[in-house]
């Protein structure tokens, strides 16, 4: 029983110490509340759409005149302009008012007509991927329906089959799971795992500093018969902290992807299950992490640049397959990195929790790694105050 009330009275020192400091309840419950709604916002709109784009057209020709309607029909390109050679088209182009240009050669009708290959030059202002990708697959469609309707057009009989002797193969073009193929369904989801994962870090560590900040010999704990037990120390400590981040996890889980109509087809029990012990391995691992903290500024030098390294060893924005063995090894020592793989699989795909049984396991195993890593940092810290 005694070891129950150290747990209580850490706990309780604990939560007013979280709701008396106004940095701590800025990462806590403002960046909970206000990032994920900032972040989600920007990429709402999936996909890019409607990009300018100029025109170099020197055929001027019938064929030339069809493959710029068609360009400028579909989805992803708007042509704005037409300029006479290329350095005007550059000039645009250098002033934002166009991401691409479009150069067609003076052969274009006549390579076409004598049954040749023609050629379309694209121009593209590489500061922006996504405008790239739209616009690559933008005129790649033009092209592709072009030379199949020439191709059917230059049969010498005509039952019907020019079609299919154009084209033989149909492709169905299916995108499971983010059907609009948008870069807010993709991403989003991972970044909000790291958001949880980042804030526990910059608001323990800030505490953990205010604490060293007050005591002469930077220690981390008061000279307190409550505070001679390890054990009681880091589980006080942590049932402080995942009260507060159920209440925001769901929060930044379940209603900010709801406001903002993003994929969620799995099953809400499995995510809440799945979430615990990821929410338990981030509260240990920010709390053994925050012995970094000799200062109160230490966890923005320390936490805020990992960020993107994390989002990058987790597989979600770079092809796991594509990531030398060692970083992938090194990312399965962050929560974030089997929340993210866990969390996209159940929300995302629909898996239930057997499915990403090796990542539910390993969150709990690294939960109970770290509270021993921090029980002994505790001890090493008691026998310095003792």
């Amino acid at each position: 029983m005694h070891i129950l009330s150290d747990i209580y009275y850490v706990f309780k020192r604990e939560w007013w110490a979280i709701f008396r400091d106004h940095g701590v309840l800025t990462f806590f419950i403002l960046l909970m509340l206000a990032y994920p709604v900032a972040y989600t916002f920007i990429y709402s709109n999936e996909v890019a759409r409607e990009i300018p784009v100029t025109v170099v057209d020197h055929s001027k020709s019938a064929l030339s005149r069809e493959f710029l309607r068609s360009l400028d029909a579909t989805s992803g390109a708007r042509i704005i302009s037409y300029c006479s050679d290329m350095e005007e088209a550059r000039l645009l182009m250098n002033k934002k008012e166009v991401y691409a240009i479009v150069m067609i050669p003076d052969d274009f009708s006549k390579s076409v007509n004598r049954g040749e290959q023609a050629h379309v030059s694209l121009y593209y202002d590489m500061g922006a991927l996504l405008n790239y990708k739209t616009l690559l697959m933008a005129a790649t469609d033009v092209a592709l329906t072009m030379g199949k309707d020439v191709q059917a057009a230059s049969l010498d009989y005509s039952t019907g089959a020019e079609s299919i002797a154009a084209s033989p193969v149909r492709i169905s073009d299916v995108k499971l799971f983010n059907p609009q193929g948008g870069f807010t369904s993709f991403l989003m989801p991972a970044v909000l795992i790291l958001i949880i994962q980042q804030s526990l870090l910059l608001g323990v560590g800030i505490l953990a500093g205010t604490e060293r900040d007050r005591r002469r010999n930077s220690l981390m704990i008061p000279r307190n018969t409550h505070y001679r037990n390890p054990f009681a120390i880091v589980l006080g400590k942590a049932f402080a902290y995942l009260p507060v981040y159920m209440v925001m996890g769901y929060w930044v889980l379940f209603i900010v992807p709801r406001i903002f109509g993003m994929t969620q087809i799995g099953h809400k029990g499995d995510i809440l299950l799945f979430i615990f012990p990821f929410l338990l391995a981030c509260a240990m691992f920010a709390i053994a992490l925050s012995f970094l903290c000799k200062e109160r500024e230490t966890p923005f030098l320390i936490f805020v640049f990992a960020s993107i390294p994390l989002m990058f060893v987790s597989g979600i924005s770079w092809p796991g397959t594509a990531i030398p063995w060692y970083w992938l090894w090194l990312g399965k020592i962050f929560p974030s990195t089997h929340g993210i793989e866990g969390f996209v699989k159940i929300n995302n795909t629909g898996a239930s929790l057997s499915v990403v049984q090796p990542e539910y396991i390993a969150l709990w195993l690294l939960a109970v790694i770290y509270f021993f890593i921090s029980c002994l940092l505790y001890w090493r810290e008691i026998r310095r105050n003792h």
